[in-house]
């Protein structure tokens, strides 16, 4: 691929001052002097400021927004931030109807109405007299006679039937996945955990509390398992009432306990939460070649607020690449219309999958006429030595292409001396849905994860502000350098 070269020649050419300008350049390459960048491209890279990229990555990673979680009344003023940017910037609208690309995002919860358990005529109440593990959640409705299966261990199951029955266990302190499993292997309907005689930790009401208040609201990441095996932690309470229906004396692994129990269980997909990447176009001035589209991504959500209060305010990840793509829209209108048009999206949902990705590589919206040729993902942009960047595709991945060769030749420019693979990241963010999804040349531009990865203490005073506004400056050159009459990517 031919990279563009400026028409203006260095100021410090003194010789060169008095010929015409397409002389000069002649002149210049002849002597192997590199042209200068021109005036636009100049004005661009001055624009980006390190204050400036500051002041917006401190409220964009600040408490206020509880960590931009996918949904998440903070993930709604983060857009709405970015947003009110643009038009103040003068950009155009990227999506259909605005600035927003709204899609729905499949959630999932508990119906705790329609979930419950009982045993003769006694009811037991989720979140009061028993707990469902994760892995339990499913839709159905179970019923059957209960065996005693003491700890799980391979001496209490070994040769006892637990197929189409519940088996109750007991637990001094808790039962492993692995003992959890071995009836669930046998055929069993799911197991009823009681505290054992020597329990005396926290009452299974306090340990798992918790869990209610997660299983109530829409998640995205947890499905309803069509074939899950409940698993069921009675309270204290309970576990004296169905003792007082079993046997007297001591029970034996594999013994009919002599009742049957019965759980509903109501965990399924509810009504889709709406959610919005913000898209931007910035129009591109040749009759022709502004119906080919760039477009530059960054994720702009986190994970949110933990239930002790903790915030992941994302800082690097990805208010960095959120911060950076604003400033790159400023860029852009100092520049000026670049020959193609550049779309700037920022993403929502990358935490939960690359959803929000997901979402517009599959049912992508650009003006009539105009088709997406590459895209330029960045993500993690604050961290690390000043001068070393990780990107993929590289020369030893099947989707390298000659947009990482654009990269290379602009990354010494901003002191990015050190280049290295970051080839085992190319599932974990968006470029990876605009290479599979439509087959786009691609490039993610990555600082790699350091000690505050995914912590509470990711936070905008630990960001190296220099390397942001690099990495921003690196991409208004990329932008230059694909305005050729013909890209061969």
């Amino acid at each position: 691929m031919k990279l563009s070269t400026s028409l203006v020649l260095l100021a410090a050419a003194p010789a060169l001052l008095s010929v015409a300008p397409q002389d000069a350049r002649l002149i210049a390459e002849s002597r192997q002097l590199p042209a200068a960048p021109s005036v636009a491209l100049e004005r661009a890279l001055n624009t980006v400021d390190i204050d400036e990229l500051s002041a917006d990555l401190h409220f964009l990673a600040s408490d206020a927004l509880g960590g931009r979680d996918s949904p998440s009344p903070g993930l709604r003023i983060a857009a709405r931030f970015i947003r009110a940017r643009l038009v103040r910037l003068g950009m155009t609208p990227g999506a259909e109807n605005g600035f927003f690309y709204e899609y729905s995002l499949p959630s999932f919860a508990l119906d705790v109405e329609k979930t419950s358990a009982s045993v003769g005529g006694k009811s037991f109440t989720f979140g009061d007299d028993y707990f469902l593990s994760f892995r339990a959640l499913g839709t159905r409705e179970v019923s059957g006679p209960v065996v005693f299966g003491g700890g799980l261990s391979a001496d209490d199951t070994e040769n006892v039937d637990f197929e189409g029955k519940w088996v109750l266990a007991q637990t001094n302190g808790g039962l492993s996945r692995r003992r959890l499993n071995r009836p669930t292997a046998q055929g069993a309907l799911g197991v009823i955990v009681v505290p054992g005689p020597e329990y005396d930790g926290e009452p299974f009401k306090t340990v798992h509390g918790r869990w209610m208040a997660r299983m109530k609201e829409p998640s995205a990441r947890r499905m309803a398992r069509k074939n899950a095996t409940p698993v069921l932690y009675m309270s204290a309470e309970s576990e004296r009432h169905l003792m007082s229906l079993a046997p007297a004396g001591e029970l034996k692994p594999g013994q009919d306990l002599g009742f049957e129990f019965s759980e509903s269980c109501a965990y399924g997909q509810t009504d889709g939460t709406v959610l919005e990447n913000v898209c931007a176009l910035w129009p591109g001035s040749d009759p022709v070649l502004k119906n080919e589209v760039i477009i530059i991504s960054a994720h702009y959500d986190h994970v949110g607020q933990r239930e002790n209060g903790d915030i992941y305010n994302g800082a690097d990840d990805n208010g960095s690449g959120t911060t950076g793509l604003l400033a790159l829209a400023e860029a852009l209108t100092e520049y000026g219309p670049m020959r193609r048009t550049v779309m700037l999206m920022w993403v929502s949902a990358e935490e939960k999958g690359l959803l929000g990705s997901a979402a517009w590589t599959k049912n992508p919206w650009l003006p009539e006429g105009m088709k997406a040729i590459c895209n330029v993902n960045i993500d993690m942009i604050g961290r690390n030595a000043t001068n070393e960047l990780l990107i993929t595709p590289t020369k030893n991945h099947d989707a390298y292409s000659k947009l990482t060769q654009v990269v290379e030749a602009n990354a010494e420019a901003e002191g990015f001396t050190r280049l290295k693979s970051a080839d085992n990241y190319w599932r974990r963010s968006d470029q990876y849905n605009f290479s599979v999804n439509m087959d786009l040349p691609v490039a993610f531009l990555f600082a790699d994860v350091h000690e505050d990865y995914h912590q509470p203490t990711d936070t905008p005073d630990k960001i190296n502000y220099e390397k942001m506004r690099n990495v921003v400056r690196l991409v208004i050159r990329m932008l230059a350098d694909l305005q050729d009459d013909v890209l061969d990517l």
